[in-house]
């Protein structure tokens, strides 16, 4: 039994009539007849009763009917779905992001994602390290990434997203350089005049931000005083808040309130922390051709 006997079956049980099926499926009255007579034989047991005048379906055609009609539908739906897949149209997309990457860039990927490519199932992973997220690319834990270039990984493509000034996050009454004296509470302030100013800083190796804010600080003319370090921007805020110092951090973290945390721009600073798409160069998905596709215009620089 194959899904071309079954499908002749069902025109003939539907039309009762071999002529009219034969018409409807573009064949030949004759291997019609015959594609029904093997399929009796491999059941078994007739399908229909013919007469001169009419063609009946048996009792065993009555109970064929049913299930052939389900097995076509469902062997259909199985096509669609492999055509969908094959297409990039459905399917499963897992997506790793840096800890500031989730409040600043990702909500705006799941949502262009879920309106071009609603099929597309997504699994998130968050809060992760660019070089920790380099290593999930490289084990297939992920598909895409939105990490801080550059990568280290000679087999990662990457696509620029946006490009991100560094800001200023101070502690809740914090005065700025010079005290009383200095600018106030909302203007902008000078890299250089915080030589003075103790720093919370990444303590993650291979941090790209960390790396960023101590390229500026010496851009600008000194080497900052680290007295406190964490491995996540959640924990450099809260060191923040409980005024062990400042930080700089990318402006995707102006998205973050923090009770005792408050952010200051920075008047002097041309060092930037970027954003980009990183994926396996050489991974087939057609989900991850039809996600980059959408994603194709990189984002405006905050």
């Amino acid at each position: 039994m194959d899904l071309r006997q079954l499908r002749y079956f069902v025109t003939v049980a539907r039309t009762r009539h071999f002529g009219r099926a034969a018409d409807q499926l573009h064949i030949a009255q004759s291997p019609l007849s015959q594609a029904i007579r093997q399929l009796e034989s491999h059941l078994g047991t007739p399908l229909f009763e013919r007469t001169t005048r009419r063609v009946d379906l048996t009792a065993a055609g009555e109970a064929l009917l049913p299930e052939a009609v389900r097995i076509l539908e469902s062997v259909g739906a199985a096509r669609e779905q492999v055509a969908r897949v094959a297409a990039g149209d459905l399917g499963r997309l897992r997506i790793g992001a840096t800890a500031l990457a989730t409040y600043r860039h990702v909500p705006g990927i799941v949502r262009r994602l879920g309106d071009e490519l609603p099929g597309l199932t997504l699994r998130l992973a968050t809060e992760m390290l660019t070089p920790a997220l380099e290593a999930a690319l490289a084990d297939h834990r992920i598909d895409l990434a939105i990490l801080r270039p550059p990568t280290d990984d000679g087999s990662l493509d990457t696509r620029l997203l946006a490009r991100e000034r560094l800001v200023l996050a101070v502690p809740g009454g914090w005065s700025g350089p010079g005290g009383p004296d200095g600018p106030g509470d909302d203007g902008p302030v000078s890299l250089r005049d915080l030589a003075g100013e103790e720093f919370v800083v990444y303590s993650a190796p291979g941090s790209v931000v960390g790396a960023a804010a101590d390229r500026a600080c010496r851009a600008a003319g000194f080497v900052p005083r680290r007295t406190a370090e964490a491995d996540q921007t959640s924990i450099v805020l809260a060191l923040v808040a409980a005024g062990l110092g400042v930080a700089l951090l990318p402006a995707s973290v102006l998205a973050v309130t923090v009770d005792g945390v408050g952010y200051r721009e920075l008047a002097d600073c041309d060092v930037t922390a970027d954003v980009a798409l990183a994926w396996r160069r050489d991974d087939p998905s057609p989900a991850l051709e039809k996600a980059l596709a959408v994603l194709g215009n990189p984002e405006r620089t905050p």
